[in-house]
């Protein structure tokens, strides 16, 4: 839509990770030679943690594509999601492409130590990166620590890059992480943007796709992108991308504040507000109650029901019991 009336030749905001738009940011560029670093000791965890929508699936990205042109390493991936560490190998496993259908557990264990001690003996290091990693249970995380402990002679098997949401830092502070965050060789954080990398952020994806300053971007709209996304990549290509749109609706051969401020207002009505979900989920808890109530008196009301019936046979064989004494006494 806006493109072809721009004269872009491609989307510039997309929320796709997307290597080929990697923005290197002061932030982007410390973490990113932070992994070089960690991958390239052989050994350990390399840890990477950052908000959400901070670029972290395309700083990984840019790695893996760095790494696939070096036949030194061979490269897995997996996203946790509630991963159970029963199910771990069989995941390494498939990340790979190590064929285990139809093996129980400990034939894929054998299979994929057998895969990775090959490739050991080749000279190759296999590295396995473990995205949403937040979302592993503790009993996994060991699991995969363990598993990276075996060694061909006096080499690393496996070496694993956690990456995940600041739950994952936080997790790994924990006194029962120990083991695994003693043996991370790196272990990095990436934050926002500053004002500056992000006005650079969005020129730099719009000259990707060929921009000649149509349409212009004033000042203050950039000064205004960055206080209503905090620098934040997602948010970036989500709010850019609904004002090129608008901008394409009207017309427009100029992006300013006012045009900034009108989409967002636009965006944050379409989120749901805390106080509407507050509502929803009280309102959930009410039906919830109101069922359980509605439940417990027909329960209360089996019992009575119950015992009104126990009660009238009582009174029946007391009455038969009296009328058989009566008689019993005119004989």
């Amino acid at each position: 839509m806006y493109e072809t009336f721009y004269g872009l030749n491609g989307k510039p905001f997309s929320l796709s990770p997307d290597p080929n738009f990697y923005f290197a940011s002061r932030g982007h560029q410390r973490v990113l030679s932070y992994l070089r670093y960690g991958i390239h000791q052989g050994e350990g965890f390399v840890v990477v943690t950052g908000e959400i929508g901070a670029g972290k699936t395309t700083l990984i990205k840019t790695l893996v594509n760095e790494l696939s042109g070096d036949t030194d390493f061979v490269i897995g991936q997996i996203a946790s999601t509630q991963l159970e560490a029963s199910d771990l190998a069989e995941s390494v496993a498939l990340a790979f492409g190590v064929s285990n259908e139809g093996l129980s557990r400990s034939q894929i264990f054998n299979r994929l130590q057998g895969y990775l001690t090959q490739r050991r003996l080749e000279g190759k290091r296999a590295l396995l990166i473990v995205d949403e990693a937040q979302n592993m249970p503790y009993s996994t995380l060991e699991e995969l620590r363990m598993l990276t402990n075996h060694q061909v002679g006096d080499r690393q098997m496996l070496q694993a890059c956690l990456v995940g949401q600041g739950e994952l830092r936080a997790r790994l502070q924990e006194k029962r992480m120990e083991q695994l965050r003693q043996r991370a060789v790196a272990f990095c954080h990436l934050g926002p943007m500053s004002q500056e990398e992000t006005q650079g952020y969005i020129k730099h994806r719009l000259q990707r796709v060929g921009w000649k300053g149509r349409p212009e971007l004033h000042q203050d709209a950039l000064d205004s992108i960055y206080s209503e996304t905090q620098g934040i990549p997602r948010r970036i290509n989500t709010l850019a991308d609904r004002i090129f749109l608008v901008a394409y609706l009207e017309e427009k051969e100029m992006v300013d504040r006012d045009l900034v401020t009108e989409v967002a207002r636009e965006l944050a009505e379409e989120q749901p507000s805390a106080s509407d979900e507050s509502e929803a989920a009280l309102a959930g808890t009410q039906k919830m109650v109101s069922g359980q109530g509605e439940e417990l008196m027909e329960q209360r009301l089996s019992a009575v029901e119950e015992r009104m019936g126990s009660l009238e046979k009582l009174m029946d064989c007391r009455s038969l019991a009296k009328a058989l004494i009566q008689s019993l006494q005119r004989t």
